[in-house]
């Protein structure tokens, strides 16, 4: 199955699944990348494993929604993951592909607009946590309210700082992203 991999920064997520891909673990291809930050290294990334990227925000395309769509097309998408986009998707997108997001915390709490990155670790932090986690559910029109499909935890951890849970909580979701993805695909493909 083609997924095509939407994020705004580093892309180590987008890693882990092109790396997944390529050595079989799944069963997919991810036949592009797109990203509305056009300096994103997962745009670096995409372009070294030979994978075409693409720049569509509201500077680049009047309408980003049907560009998009225009793209999803063009690469036979199957599916979409959002791992790391950190703008809203047009609904236009989520209505017409299977679309998947990647959180860094156990949604329903420290999900919504400003909760990404850094930001979901603080906020974590300062409520007194003792754990966390990683979800991921389906893209809906609002932030992080889409049916969670999966979660795990990770533990938060006396001394933590909001760089050292985000590092731990990083690690394991190259490890869980790869796990869930794998039964997607193969509930796809029986359904």
């Amino acid at each position: 199955m083609n997924i095509a991999v939407f994020a705004s920064g580093n892309g180590s997520d987008l890693q882990a699944i092109m790396d997944a891909c390529a050595n079989g673990r799944l069963a997919a291809n991810v036949c592009c990348v797109i990203s509305n930050n056009s300096n994103a290294f997962a745009l670096e990334r995409a372009r070294s494993a030979g994978i075409p990227t693409y720049h569509i925000s509201t500077r680049t395309a009047p309408d980003p929604g049907a560009e998009m769509i225009n793209t999803l097309r063009h690469h036979h998408t199957g599916l979409v993951f959002l791992a790391g986009y950190l703008k809203k998707l047009p609904s236009a997108v989520t209505k017409a592909y299977p679309t998947y997001n990647i959180h860094p915390a156990l949604l329903p709490k420290f999900g919504g607009k400003g909760m990404y990155g850094i930001h979901v670790h603080t906020a974590v932090l300062a409520a007194g946590e003792t754990e966390t986690g990683i979800t991921i559910h389906r893209v809906s029109d609002e932030y992080d309210t889409g049916a969670i499909v999966a979660q795990c935890t990770v533990p938060v951890l006396p001394g933590d700082t909001p760089d050292l849970l985000a590092a731990r909580v990083l690690t394991q979701e190259h490890v869980f992203i790869v796990d869930v993805l794998e039964k997607i695909l193969c509930e796809i493909s029986s359904g």
